[in-house]
């Protein structure tokens, strides 16, 4: 079993207050951090409880400091090892849908979808697959969908939207949002063709909500997604259905970034800098401004500086006003 590096949960002042007591007698050591009413640390291990009520457990001694100190004497609940007993739903047949590559100029936009089931979520109960925006290495993504795919009773779909295709698709949506809910309604669409191979089938898809309303995505849904319950909550990378699904679109939208690299002899760095815009420059330098909406997704600001044109005045966003 791999051990717990990493932990966080929400404090009481109550529970702040007897953490920062023990803290003081166990002789600590404090430091200021940011935002913090505190931070202290040991050897093994470093805490940090936040303005806003959240506490930060890091470091190797994670586990052994949640498992014989937090729990038992600051929270007096034990959920470690227990989480599927406490919420049974975290075990419940599922599709998870995630997206990676739409903040990136560069490089396509890639949808993926993931069924889950009790035994797949058992097998990969010590992987160590979470939310791929925090995991940094290309190596371990990959090695992680690797394994996503190969897992017995998992079922998978991805959509790759290259340059081009995102392009032309923009043009005619003038939004991002209505095109990434496209991409999620595909994904859950081509998941549910294959609900023949799903065991038992699932009770519903969960993904991020990008947009402000529920309806983008769900008004999107084709026929056969329609048929599941959607649901759609901020922080959706927290179940490991959806975690899943980020880290197959990561390695789609990774794998895909470096064909492109390769095909123009140009680094394309992830992201939006100004490593980005000197990329942006050199294709536009070597193979004309009309390359870039072979790499790129053409309605960042960074194809008009690339091309050396005048970017429109930004839009400042005003709440609107309550009548």
């Amino acid at each position: 079993m791999t051990p717990l590096t990493s932990y966080t949960c929400k404090l009481t002042d109550a529970q702040a207050k007897a953490l920062h007591a023990w803290a003081r007698e166990q002789n600590c050591e404090f430091r200021e951090v940011p935002y913090a009413r505190f931070a202290a640390s040991q050897p093994k291990v470093n805490f940090v409880f936040y303005e806003s009520g959240k506490l930060v457990v890091q470091g190797k001694g994670t586990q052994e400091f949640v498992e014989f100190i937090l729990e038992p004497q600051i929270l007096g609940e034990a959920k470690i090892g227990y989480e599927t007993v406490l919420n049974p739903d975290l075990l419940l047949p599922r599709l998870g849908v995630d997206e990676s590559g739409k903040g990136d100029f560069f490089g396509p936009l890639c949808v993926a979808g993931v069924y889950v089931n009790e035994a797949v979520i058992n097998a990969w109960k010590d992987a160590g697959i979470r939310d791929s925006k925090n995991i940094s290495s290309d190596k371990k993504i990959a090695a992680l969908a690797k394994l996503i795919r190969e897992t017995p009773g998992c079922v998978t779909s991805v959509v790759p939207i290259g340059n081009e295709a995102y392009n032309r698709l923009y043009s005619k949506m003038r939004s991002v949002n209505t095109l990434l809910a496209w991409g999620h309604a595909r994904v859950i669409e081509n998941l549910m063709s294959q609900r023949h191979q799903m065991n038992p089938p699932p009770v519903r898809a969960i993904s991020d909500q990008f947009a402000s309303s529920k309806d983008t995505v769900a008004k999107a849904l084709m026929a056969l997604g329609r048929e599941i319950e959607l649901v759609q909550r901020h922080k959706a990378e927290e179940d490991v259905a959806v975690a899943a699904a980020s880290i197959l679109a990561r390695n789609e939208f990774v794998t895909r970034l470096a064909k492109l690299e390769a095909e123009h002899g140009i680094k394309l760095p992830k992201g939006a800098s100004a490593a980005v815009d000197a990329a942006a420059k050199e294709v536009v330098e070597k193979f004309g401004a009309d390359a870039l909406a072979k790499v790129a997704k053409t309605h960042f600001r960074t194809a008009l500086r690339a091309q050396g044109l005048p970017e429109p005045p930004k839009v400042e966003w005003k709440a609107r006003k309550s009548s």
